[in-house]
């Protein structure tokens, strides 16, 4: 994979302290810190898939997992699902 990618960030709404549900990017920061550091672009797009994170590559999802899964805030370093994306962006073909 080229070192700078198209990075295609799909998140859905979620609940947050029992607030109602909405689409947030708080627990996206570190992900996308990391990714931005890499040198890939990001396009941010909300879907409507409940609690749901997906990185889309060439067309492919490389990765998801849940959005509440994802450390608050901070740059992304000690989160290890950071760095599993991060992986998976970087294996994508």
């Amino acid at each position: 994979m080229p070192m700078k990618a198209l990075v295609y960030v799909l998140y859905g709404p979620y609940r947050m302290c029992k607030l109602t549900a909405q689409h947030r990017t708080f627990r996206l920061e570190g992900l996308l810190t990391v990714l931005r550091k890499d040198g890939h672009e990001i396009i941010l797009q909300e879907t409507e898939d409940w609690n749901c994170v997906e990185l889309v590559v060439n067309g492919e999802t490389v990765f998801q997992c849940k959005i509440d899964e994802l450390d608050f805030g901070g740059d992304g370093k000690l989160d290890p699902l950071c760095e599993e994306a991060r992986k998976a962006v970087l294996d994508a073909y």
